[in-house]
């Protein structure tokens, strides 16, 4: 039914700790999903090969030597048996809500997000127990912290979707919300699935980035996303979907949800909203 796709960092530590309990999170999914593991990063060869999933470790690389989401998207598009795709970040736990809630979206094209849980999760996750997701959603109850609508760590759309996305770094800030202004300017419905779907986010440093800081990576390529992105006047949030996925379907956002909605992408009200996030990622 679904295609995931991804590109792991090197399976090293807790790094790969939280790698391994995301895929194994995948692979639970019912009816099962194709996943594809992008790159040629320490580990990731090993892992699919164990888990039995498809590994692609041709991608294009910036000057950095950081995979590119266009190459790994358009990569994607090509080789994938299902005609919905799903790019998500390779330390996303994903639970048995997810699957309905894609089924529960008719419209021939969009593209669905949703708000995640932050985490600290240090240990394998036992998925041989049959109650692995009760214990986890007890886990966002007592420590876990739901992340605002400024990141996605996943999108769900059909592989037909002309999406353009530019030559974005994995990993650098700014591209998820490029894609949810970019969606929004060609007319296509953006969907918040955020009340309906389970999305755990397990924390981790940026130690693998020399540019790395305490919540992102920044330097040059984060000064290259910004610019790619068109600047903070073309970064949109959760905030500006279109749609919200709601256990009866889809909904409009309510008042003043529908407000924000139907102005995101007037010129006055993208310069105000650009100096606000010019503040938050400062």
């Amino acid at each position: 039914m679904l295609t995931l796709f991804t590109i792991p960092k090197s399976f090293y530590g807790h790094i790969n700790i939280i790698q391994r309990n995301a895929i194994q999170s995948w692979l639970q999914l019912f009816p099962q999903c194709e996943i594809i593991l992008f790159g040629d990063d320490d580990g990731v060869a090993e892992t699919a090969k164990e888990f039995n999933v498809l590994h692609i470790p041709e991608i294009e690389k910036n000057e950095f030597g950081t995979p590119l989401l266009d190459s790994a998207f358009e990569l994607a598009k090509n080789r994938a048996k299902n005609q919905i795709l799903v790019y998500i970040n390779s330390d996303i736990v994903l639970m048995s809500d997810f699957i309905p809630a894609v089924r529960a979206v008719k419209k021939p094209l969009f593209l669905m997000g949703g708000q995640r849980w932050d985490i600290d999760i240090k240990e394998p996750i036992n998925f041989k127990e049959v109650d692995w997701e009760k214990k986890l959603h007890n886990l966002i109850v007592k420590k876990g912290k739901l992340h605002g609508p400024l990141g996605m760590d996943y999108f769900v759309f059909p592989r037909n979707l002309q999406h353009n996305i530019p030559r974005f770094a994995v990993g650098r800030p700014g591209w998820d919300n490029w894609f949810i202004y970019q969606m929004r300017y060609l007319k296509i419905p953006v969907i918040d699935a955020s009340g309906v779907v389970t999305v755990i986010h397990q924390n981790h440093d940026y130690a693998h980035s020399v540019y790395g800081k305490k919540k992102r990576v920044g330097g040059p390529e984060f000064q290259e996303s910004l610019k790619l992105a068109g600047g903070f006047s073309h970064m949109l949030t959760l905030r500006d979907s279109d749609w919200i996925l709601t256990p009866e379907g889809l909904k409009k956002p309510s008042f003043p949800g529908r407000i924000f909605s139907e102005i995101s992408l007037f010129p006055p009200w993208r310069f105000l909203l650009a100096i606000k996030r010019r503040i938050q990622h400062s």
